[in-house]
């Protein structure tokens, strides 16, 4: 007979309020695996709506308060409110929330959850329970929390209705699908993307039609008037170029598309209040619907359409990221990679966006909650988590039941009087480090563990006590996630005074020149000379008030004579603008003669060799280790990639008025010697004889896996048989490996990090540039992803990794560096 908490497990799933591969299915499962996935009310919450739609307005719910007790108890008492509004069930019939939260009474809530099962009942068989199963629940939750499940809030509320409205809305004539060559699919993906572009541009015009009195009224309009624009330039670089300029269109139209920001902040606002209008003003109501007639035949509704605009923003990218997936041409494909980073930081930015603004609203729920501040809870940063502490003033040394809140730049302690609290005191974090206090962890038991927020000047300080070991790790990283935002690492290199600050305007980094993210707090900004940067862009540039000025002199920089030859790597075609002078235009493959470079600045100036023009270019475009050389009047170019491009050499090979770059090689063991094999790169495909080309690494090396190597090389009679770091025994091993897989995520993928990424918070992965990423998951919303890193595994944003490497990473290993 299955278990009673079994079969609640399964009638949440028949209720489409957990996934059906969720580990509360596994056999290994426990009834706690059940109590920690209900009790932070996100899922009870959706519940109700899945029985009766409109119970609980989703927009309302916290959807991922992991680390906040505030907001945990937040749904689940708008859960026991509507219980008993919605469903008309008595007191006595429900649960506190802190019988939940603290699984303190996980029967008494199972139990009644029972009670609301009576639209669709269970259980459906008869089991015996067990009581004591529930008795070390609490126990367990001390020492687990509350789990990061992003995956699992994607099934409640991912904007999915809003998906659905714009996959039908761009919906377009069905193309038979190719039959010959890849072109094909090329010319398919360019039909798409003018398309739905045209469809879209007609939604937009019905949206403005009918906008009258709604938050957005002056962003429409202005969307109109872009995607106008933006129509007329796709059609002609189809129609009549080929689509030679089209990345060139998305890189123009970036900017005017920065627009979506303002709109994403007030569209949530503008469906309030339409609603709002709605309810109360019959006549409205009935122009609008008439509106919606006309406009799209009363197939969808104003409320409907408003949704659109986010999604079809957010779809850019992923258009371009298939057309280069079916680009061949090098010289064609990346410059789509240039346009692709593009709408790739557009989508990041309105994602940030969108973010910011629910942590906003969440920041008035605690502001509402706490009596005595005074003080805007949004000045001190965004928040890191809240919960129940025990805190003793090191001087005074007496333990204080209390409840704090901590953000960015403070802490806000407070006792708990109900559902609110009392402000007791404001630790400004700006004054303070964390330091750890070894002792309490041996006394191992309950609330002994705790660390030390010691002053920087030698005023007194605080200790901090946790309930057990696991929390106290937990609080003591968002601490010092915190201490790290507001002190970041590199903030004061080289005589800069960078602060985290405010941008009122949308602002770039002058670093990498990607957009800053959100908005508040979106960066550090320069109180010396106002330059603005990303965290992990604090350490990138020169000495303060000469960072625009290349110095021609001293350790840092290169000296005016023999300066080398190098290799442009990425195109670069004027945007952004540089600030020291005019913009030279680069493309993949140029050989630029340097003439101003400073390692520290985003901006060097060189001369193309070919065609003598001078001017300025972001320096990522070249190999940003300063010590490489190209050899002018040689083959060769060495050491010019580091090791996230995952070669061992670059060749440069000119004849017949080409230029072949070699960008990766093997290294392959026969009769006790290495042989190192280059593959070759042309016109898209990979190589090692000219007689059999691939269209990827992964191709060619499985290719060579079953036909020997004698086909390029007479001397080389074998296959590839063992990747390196994979010894000849390991299928042997492998078999007689015990089972203990059970727990570990399957690997779906691997990613290579693009650039350095510090993150806000510990839920998010720090990265740095060429880490290899596992994937575990793709499934989150707005492009979050699930993965591994050095032995962490945490959630990021898929912009952050150069996607589809598998390629890459056979050669990783193949050339033995780390994952």
């Amino acid at each position: 007979m299955m278990e009673y908490w079994r079969q609640c497990a399964l009638w949440l799933i028949n209720c489409k309020v957990l996934p059906a591969s969720h580990r509360v299915t596994w056999e290994s499962a426990q009834v706690f695996d059940l109590a920690q996935t209900l009790r932070d009310g996100v899922l009870l919450c959706h519940l109700l709506n899945n029985l009766r739609p409109q119970s609980i307005n989703l927009k309302e719910i916290n959807l991922r308060p992991q680390m906040s007790q505030f907001l945990c108890l937040k749904n689940i008492r708008t859960f026991l409110t509507a219980c008993s509004e919605m469903f008309g069930m008595k007191k006595s019939e429900l649960f506190e929330a802190f019988d939940l939260f603290d699984v303190r009474d996980f029967g008494k809530v199972y139990h009644r959850l029972l009670s609301v099962c009576f639209y669709r009942p269970f259980p459906t068989e008869e089991s015996v329970e067990d009581e004591d199963i529930y008795n070390h629940l609490e126990d367990l939750i001390d020492e687990n929390g509350v789990e990061d499940e992003e995956d699992l809030y994607d099934c409640v509320y991912d904007d999915e209705d809003g998906g659905e409205i714009y996959e039908d809305l761009m919906k377009t004539e069905a193309i038979p699908p190719p039959k010959q060559a890849e072109i094909d699919i090329r010319s398919c993906c360019l039909t798409e993307i003018k398309q739905t572009e045209e469809k879209y541009t007609e939604t937009l015009e019905s949206i403005e039609k009918v906008t009258d009195g709604c938050h957005c009224e002056d962003v429409i309009p202005d969307l109109v008037k872009v995607h106008k624009c933006l129509l007329l330039e796709i059609q002609d670089s189809v129609h009549h170029r080929s689509a030679q300029n089209l990345y060139q269109i998305f890189i123009t139209f970036k900017e005017r598309l920065l627009i979506y920001g303002k709109y994403c902040s007030h569209v949530e606002t503008a469906i309030a209040t339409l609603d709002d209008i709605c309810k109360n003003r019959e006549d409205v109501r009935m122009k609008l619907e008439e509106c919606s007639k006309r406009a799209n035949y009363g197939k969808f509704t104003l409320r409907d359409l408003l949704v659109v605009p986010m999604q079809r923003v957010l779809k850019y990218h992923l258009l371009l990221q298939e057309l280069v997936k079916h680009t061949h041409d090098a010289t064609d494909k990346s410059n789509l990679r240039t346009a692709l980073d593009a709408m790739k930081d557009l989508a990041q930015y309105v994602n940030e966006v969108k973010r910011d603004n629910e942590t906003l609203r969440e920041i008035d729920q605690y502001q509402k909650s706490i009596e005595n501040l005074n003080q805007p809870l949004s000045n001190y940063g965004r928040p890191k988590g809240d919960g129940e502490v025990r805190v003793a003033s090191v001087d005074k040394r007496a333990k204080q039941d209390r409840h704090i809140f901590l953000f960015d730049a403070a802490v806000i302690v407070c006792k708990r009087r109900g559902d609110n609290y009392e402000m007791k005191e404001v630790i400004d974090l700006h004054l303070f480090k964390i330091t750890n206090n070894p002792t309490s962890d041996k006394e191992n038991r309950k609330w002994s563990y705790g660390f030390y927020l010691t002053h920087n000047q030698g005023q007194s300080g605080f200790e901090f006590f946790f309930k057990t070991k696991e929390m106290k790790k937990k609080w003591q990283d968002q601490f010092g996630m915190a201490i790290s935002n507001i002190h970041p690492e590199n903030a004061n290199n080289n005589f800069h005074e960078f602060r985290m600050h405010t941008f009122e305007r949308i602002t770039s980094c002058n670093s990498c020149h990607m957009l800053l993210r959100g908005v508040f707090n979106q960066g550090y900004l320069c109180s010396k000379c106002g330059l603005g940067a990303h965290k992990e862009c604090l350490g990138r540039f020169g000495c303060c008030g000469k960072t625009g000025n290349f110095i021609h002199a001293g350790i840092d920089a290169f000296h005016l004579a023999g300066l080398p030859k190098m290799l442009v790597i990425r195109n670069y075609f004027g945007v952004p603008s540089p600030t020291s002078g005019p913009a030279l235009s680069i493309q993949t493959g140029d050989i630029i003669e340097l003439i101003c470079a400073d390692i520290h600045s985003p901006w060097w100036q060189g001369k193309i060799l070919s065609t003598k023009e001078v001017g300025f270019f972001p320096s990522d475009r070249l190999h940003t280790c300063v010590h490489s050389l190209l050899t002018t009047h040689h083959s060769r170019v060495t050491n010019l990639w580091d090791p996230m491009h995952y070669c061992d050499g670059l060749t440069l090979h000119r004849g017949q008025g080409e230029i072949t770059l070699i960008t990766y090689s093997m290294a392959h063991r026969y009769n006790n010697d290495v042989k190192h094999i280059k593959i070759l790169t042309k016109e898209g495909c990979f190589h090692i004889a000219e007689n059999k080309k691939f269209r990827s690494i992964l191709e060619l090396i499985e290719y060579y896996k079953h036909h020997s190597l004698r086909e390029g090389f007479r001397s080389l009679d074998t296959t590839l048989q063992f990747p390196y770091r994979e010894p000849e025994n390991a299928a042997i091993g492998c078999e007689n490996k015990p089972c203990t897989g059970m727990f570990t995520p399957k690997v779906i993928g691997v990613a290579i990090a693009r650039y350095d990424f510090s993150s806000r918070d510990t839920r998010e992965l720090s990265l740095q540039e060429g880490d290899v990423v596992k994937i575990y998951t793709k499934s989150g919303a707005n492009g979050w992803w699930r993965g591994e890193v050095n032995g962490r595994v945490s959630s990021t944003k898929s912009r952050h990794f150069v996607e589809e490497t598998f390629d890459r990473y056979f050669c990783l290993q193949i050339l033995g560096r780390n994952c």
